[in-house]
């Protein structure tokens, strides 16, 4: 089965999941749904999403847990069994491992910061990254603490104007060096509300003067309307002549994007890249020379 297959197997298994967190979830259950054998299945998941299924549903429903916390008046206990621990202890013991605060602490805490009692600087909570694009003033890009696949935060793009012909993205830029030679995944997940225009990864790949080598931003395999949390990818050879990779989430008109745990990873040669203007896109022959066809 191809890489391909593999990757929109995994997507439809974490579109399974989303729709299920509050339902029982096994592996068994899962595979079952992909249509693949148990085994199977545990090492697909594991080589596309970087953790066992286990492990992934587990951290989903104690960051949905996280949210429940801060914006509803839910007793911890009935947060805990409505995500499937077995008990408030169960639930506390792990919270606390993934946020280093008790479930108590950890609303107590979110709540003040989100009267303002205690302020957080949004450009600290965005170090690293810059903020660009075109009539960015149609936009806003900040971190939001409400929406996150996993942890604490994601990061929130948005536009309420429908009418935006612009464009803004979130993007770091890093030295090629660790990755010349070599077939590098960008993936991160995004969920998507609303969404007119389209949103996407990005990956740019840069010679030292400054001339693109390489590029993909899902333009032909957009993300719109409105989607839960899934993965995306970005997949691009980093030539030996390059200098610089650039990466980052874009939204194109109007509508919501958050995305969270952006990651890289150096896959082999049978993995397919998803720029288009790769070299294996090229015909073998001329075509429909008397235009007959």
């Amino acid at each position: 089965m191809s890489d391909k297959m593999h990757f929109k197997t995994v997507r439809s298994s974490l579109d399974y999941i989303e729709r299920n967190l509050t339902e029982r979830i096994t592996l068994r259950e899962v595979s079952v749904h992909s249509k693949f054998s148990t085994h199977h299945f545990y090492r697909i998941f594991y080589a596309v999403v970087g953790q066992t299924l286990a492990d992934y549903v587990r951290r989903r429903r104690l960051a949905k847990a996280a949210g429940e916390l801060i914006y509803s008046n839910k007793r911890i206990l009935d947060i805990a069994l409505e995500y499937h621990f077995q008990s408030q202890e169960a639930f506390s013991r792990a919270f606390k491992k993934a946020y280093r605060l008790t479930p108590g602490q950890y609303r107590t805490y979110s709540r003040e910061l989100n009267k303002g009692e205690i302020r957080m600087s949004t450009e600290k909570a965005l170090q690293g990254w810059t903020i660009t694009g075109m009539n960015g003033g149609g936009y806003d890009v900040k971190v939001d603490k409400s929406e996150v696949h996993m942890g604490k935060a994601s990061a929130l793009l948005q536009s309420g104007n429908a009418s935006e012909n612009g464009f803004v993205t979130l993007m770091q830029i890093f030295s090629s060096e660790a990755y010349r030679g070599q077939r590098l995944k960008l993936s991160a997940f995004v969920k998507a509300g609303d969404i007119f225009g389209w949103a996407g990864l990005w990956m740019r790949v840069d010679a030292a003067n400054g001339e693109m080598l390489k590029f993909d931003n899902m333009a032909h395999r957009p993300i719109k309307g409105s989607r839960e949390w899934n993965q995306y990818n970005v997949i691009l050879d980093i030539p030996q002549d390059s200098h610089a990779i650039a990466f980052g989430v874009l939204l194109n008109g109007s509508g919501k994007a958050w995305v969270d745990q952006f990651r890289f990873e150096v896959v082999d040669a049978k993995t397919p890249t998803t720029d288009e203007g790769g070299e294996d896109t090229l015909p073998l022959a001329p075509v429909n020379l008397d235009f007959e066809q």
